[in-house]
């Protein structure tokens, strides 16, 4: 046997007839390999079909269904499809990673897997999510998460642990930089919690998705309290009471649909704008019915979302925390095709006054906008800030300074409107001139004071009232005195504080163009790693 020959048997080349080296073929052909390949893709994503029948059952869908309804058609391009955990296990290791498009536009996602180990996080599992995050960081697009997780993979210890740690230490560096969108479709117990509280928008569905720290079981067994799922971290909780999901939906197919609506008014990161619509007219757009909607009475209701609607395109915005705190709203909308956020006080609820969970709630919005460039308008109609115990010393001045806070921090170009009356500290709060607003817009029905007159009556009155032979007669004299000298429309824009009086029917228009005349606004924040916010 020749040299060549001895060298080249091993990989299967003998040489032929004249001395040319041949290709012999040992192994499967392309055809087959591609084949395998096919199959072997196609098992892993279907799951095991007793698992995903008892996910059905549950009233859920599987991570790749929930994926299919979020994004756009064909659009999903998956990562670490053969990543397995520690000690083999099936492949995905419990949740699906990837990148694709919503309305054409990136996003990177990952969908936890409950038919596999329940969704429970290992470090192979955490290890995919970190690189979905990272990949979302580096090419600046918003990242969704689609939570359904039994917590912590116990088995894995502390490797888990660690694993979430990683997990939470991406969201904080991304925070600010690109949108986060956690959506909770089942458990998040325990650790798993704090991943959608750190995110800026939390979806929840109804009756099935529970989020807690410490579950029934645990609560139980330490206070003796017996507790359900649902009372105890349900979506209604939540959506109402605790305030830490943003969005509650009744199924999931309408909670994917309003992730992909808020995406559609979101910027892809902090460096570029939201996506504009061409404009509709708005500058020159008066309305009628505003001068309709509010009473000119200061103590008679209405309700804010009402102007809300004559005020932004088409009368459509998307409501942030609807049933909590709803005595402040905040919304998402378009104001001649361009995004705005919008926080108005609401009549309707506790006559509109901030208390602590309204301050929280208004404050995190307004932080949420001045990060990624959203414009601010303020609907002003405020007596003040609620009174009482438990909100003294459940630290409402503490929390009040959040929103404080917030709008003394933020940059974005921004519209206050007082349509009625604005009182005290309240009215400094709700981004007024002292704190920076841009523009200051008023109704002739404006009255902005210390607090209303009555009160102020009251005090400032008190001994000529108590020797009064008729007091009434006297208060009633004193407040409309102190009405038209302190409290009437033109006072604060006489001293500069107001920038303009407006007719209520030029509402929409008088926003639109003070919005166009600060949208090249640019402001430098000052020197220094960060402030210190009232938390």
């Amino acid at each position: 046997m020749s040299t060549s020959e001895v060298d080249l048997a091993p990989i299967g080349l003998v040489p032929e007839q004249g001395g040319a080296a041949a290709v012999e073929r040992t192994g499967p052909s392309m055809a087959e390999l591609r084949e395998e390949h096919g199959r072997r893709r196609s098992r892993i994503a279907a799951g095991r079909r007793e698992a995903v029948e008892r996910q059905h059952r549950l009233g859920k869908r599987t991570a790749r269904e929930r994926l299919d309804l979020l994004l756009d058609v064909g659009s999903f391009v998956e990562v670490d499809l053969y990543r397995r955990g520690a000690g083999g296990g099936p492949h995905t290791d419990g949740v699906v990673a990837g990148s694709g498009t919503v309305d054409g536009r990136r996003v990177f996602v990952y969908a936890q897997d409950f038919t596999i180990s329940g969704g429970s996080l290992g470090a192979q599992h955490a290890a995919k999510i970190q690189k979905v995050m990272d990949l979302a960081v580096a090419t600046g697009s918003p990242i969704v998460a689609l939570n359904d997780s039994g917590g912590a993979r116990i088995q894995e210890g502390v490797l888990a642990l660690h694993g979430y740690g990683g997990i939470f230490r991406r969201q904080v560096a991304a925070s600010g930089v690109i949108p986060q969108i956690a959506v909770v479709l089942g458990p998040s117990a325990g650790g798993a919690a704090y991943s959608p509280a750190l995110a800026d928008f939390t979806f929840m569905v109804r009756d099935t998705a529970q989020m807690y720290l410490t579950g029934p079981d645990i609560v139980a067994q330490v206070t003796g309290e017996r507790v359900s799922h649902a009372d105890l971290g349900g979506a209604d909780v939540h959506g109402s009471r605790s305030g830490v999901a943003s969005f509650v939906h009744d199924d999931e197919e309408s909670c994917l649909e309003g992730v992909r609506e808020l995406l559609s008014l979101l910027p892809d990161n902090n460096l570029v704008p939201p996506p504009a619509l061409p404009p509709c007219g708005a500058e020159t757009d008066y309305r009628p019915r505003l001068a309709e909607i509010v009473p000119v009475e200061p103590n008679r209701p209405y309700d804010i979302r009402s102007v809300l609607a004559e005020v932004v395109d088409d009368g459509d915005y998307l409501e942030v925390h609807e049933h909590w705190a709803r005595n402040v709203v905040c919304a998402l909308a378009r104001i001649d095709g361009h995004v705005v956020g919008v926080v108005g006080n609401q009549p309707v609820v506790l006559a509109g006054v901030l208390d602590i969970s309204a301050s929280q709630k208004a404050a995190r919005f307004v932080r949420f906008c001045d990060a990624f460039g959203i414009p601010l308008v303020s609907l002003v109609d405020v007596p003040g800030f609620l009174p009482g115990t438990e909100q003294e010393l459940g630290g409402a001045i503490r929390h009040g300074a959040k929103l404080l806070y917030a709008y003394c921090e933020a940059t974005v170009p921004r519209v206050q409107v007082i349509l009625r009356k604005a009182y005290g500290g309240a009215y400094i709060v709700m981004d007024s001139r002292s704190v920076g607003t841009d523009l200051s817009l008023a109704w002739p029905t404006n009255e902005i004071a210390v607090m209303g007159p009555e009160g102020a009556v009251n005090l400032l009155h008190r001994r000529e009232l108590a020797a009064s032979d008729d007091p009434a007669r006297l208060r009633a004299a004193l407040v409309e005195d102190y009405r038209s000298e302190l409290m009437h429309p033109y006072h604060a824009a006489e001293h500069g504080l107001v920038d303009d009086v407006i007719d209520p029917v030029e509402t929409r228009a008088a926003i639109a163009r003070g919005l166009a005349v600060l949208r090249d606004k640019r402001a430098e924040p000052p020197r220094r790693k960060h402030g210190n916010a009232p938390l």
